[in-house]
């Protein structure tokens, strides 16, 4: 069972950037980084590829040493704690584990090293439903399993810190839909809840805020409705058994109008209230009238779109 975190706002549950760069030659990969991730909520972390996501995950880890700037877990480097996963805990790569060792060895391994009671390697194993499959070899487990012994190892030291880098990868609907939950009650908890995404839809269903980057810079820190009110590409959704009529008095109007397969209409330019009013001026009536803002995925590419290094040309 897991233990109840830190209080929300608690200094030993933040991951504190401030002017966080490295530098590989002439590139450079996290670009004074300054931010902090705070407890009780599930942030996401999200960038288009090669923006510095993964390095910035390892350099608060200690795996990546900074060029300048400081990484700190509670206000101290996380090497420099004796017993990190009692701190933070972590997902990079569900990969990079020996294949040939139990699950349950590879935790109790784990486990010593951090002074953590063999007690606890049962709990998660428990927790993220590995139990009949403990005993097992880790090179025989199917990716989706891989990425549950992942988060058993970073659940290992019951931390205020939980990072995660691609956790849905590999898993099964129920499994995303454990995930999901599983964060929520983290943050519930009181703990800090950190996670790399490129699957826009998962981080819009369990994340309460985000941090953007692009090319290793900030572009967002911010809550999801904040983020996604940016594009300024507020729509509203309409259904009416006159989408002819009402199309023409909207064009009229200034309004841009698509008609969806559904047979809705997605309405830009104009209000709801300025809708309604239309409609029941021409005796148009209305079966749907719902506004709409961006969704997580238009908002991340209108907003990075500057910052892609790496895009597809289309085939002839």
């Amino acid at each position: 069972m897991t233990r109840p975190g830190p209080a929300t706002g608690s200094v030993s549950g933040m991951i504190e950037l401030d002017g966080l760069t490295r530098r590989y030659g002439r590139t450079t990969a996290v670009d004074d980084l300054t931010l902090t991730v705070r407890p009780g909520r599930v942030t996401g972390f999200l960038g288009p590829n090669g923006a510095g996501k993964s390095t910035t995950l390892r350099m608060v880890l200690g795996l990546t040493t900074p060029t300048g700037g400081t990484a700190t877990v509670g206000g101290v480097r996380f090497r420099d704690r004796a017993r990190g996963l009692r701190h933070a805990g972590a997902l990079l790569d569900a990969g990079d584990v020996h294949g040939g060792r139990s699950a349950r060895a590879h935790l109790a391994a784990l486990a010593r090293s951090n002074g953590i009671g063999g007690v606890r390697v049962d709990e998660v194993l428990g927790q993220v439903g590995l139990d009949d499959a403990a005993d097992r070899r880790v090179g025989g487990f199917s990716l989706g399993m891989r990425q549950r012994l992942g988060i058993a190892a970073a659940l290992l030291g019951d931390p205020p810190v939980l990072m995660f880098d691609e956790p849905f990868n590999g898993l099964d609907p129920e499994g995303v839909r454990w995930v999901r939950g599983l964060f929520r009650r983290l943050a519930t908890e009181g703990r800090t809840v950190f996670v790399s995404s490129h699957l826009m839809g998962e981080v819009e269903h369990c994340a309460d805020h985000l941090v953007v980057i692009g090319r290793g810079r900030l572009i967002a820190d911010e809550t999801l409705d904040a983020f996604a009110a940016r594009v300024g590409r507020a729509e509203v959704v309409v259904r009416t058994p006159e989408p002819a009529m009402l199309t023409t008095a909207l064009a009229d109007a200034g309004a841009s109008v698509r008609p969806d397969p559904d047979g809705a209409l997605t309405v830009a330019g104009v209000g709801a209230e300025r809708i309604a009013e239309l409609a029941l001026g021409l005796r148009i009536p209305l079966h749907q009238l719902t506004p709409r803002t961006a969704s997580l995925e238009e908002a991340f590419m209108a907003l990075t779109a500057a910052d892609v290094e790496y895009t597809a040309r289309e085939g002839r």
